[in-house]
């Protein structure tokens, strides 16, 4: 690895960009933006969604995104929220946009969801649902097709 000044400004963006990851994390149901994360990692929105993608392979709003849909899975499996309800608990300002990313991510939508996950991980510890359960985006599970 080569070092000098472009090796040590590449570790401190790498330190900054988990920590980002580490406030979308903790702070997934809060009005985040890109710009917002990116004040505070002390980088321009531009910069921090580019070398995010390169980082974590999507960008800063899809990871959000993700965790989101994540929680709201665990909210559905658990069964005492209304979907709106666990929409707004999740952060987001709009069922549709809720509704269309969770299908986008999960493949079905969020009503279908609840009756299928409540049969498929009964008797599971929450635990292992959560990793049984965890949504894939389409560009992760998709394998290569021989032609």
């Amino acid at each position: 690895m080569t070092s000098g000044p472009a090796a040590a400004q590449r570790l401190r963006d790498l330190a900054r960009l988990r920590r980002v990851r580490d406030r979308i994390d903790q702070e997934y149901a809060q009005p985040l933006d890109v710009e917002a994360l990116a004040r505070g990692a002390h980088m321009s929105a531009g910069h921090l969604s580019r070398q995010f993608r390169l980082a974590y392979g999507e960008s800063p709003y899809a990871y959000l995104m993700t965790r989101r849909i994540e929680r709201a899975m665990a909210l559905l499996r658990r069964g005492d929220l209304s979907v709106t309800e666990i929409c707004f608990e999740v952060g987001c300002s709009s069922l549709g946009t809720f509704s269309s990313r969770f299908t986008e991510l999960v493949g079905v939508p969020p009503s279908v969801y609840r009756r299928q996950a409540a049969r498929a991980t009964a008797g599971m510890p929450s635990c292992v649902a959560k990793q049984v359960t965890r949504p894939i985006r389409n560009r992760e599970g998709s394998t290569p097709s021989r032609t």
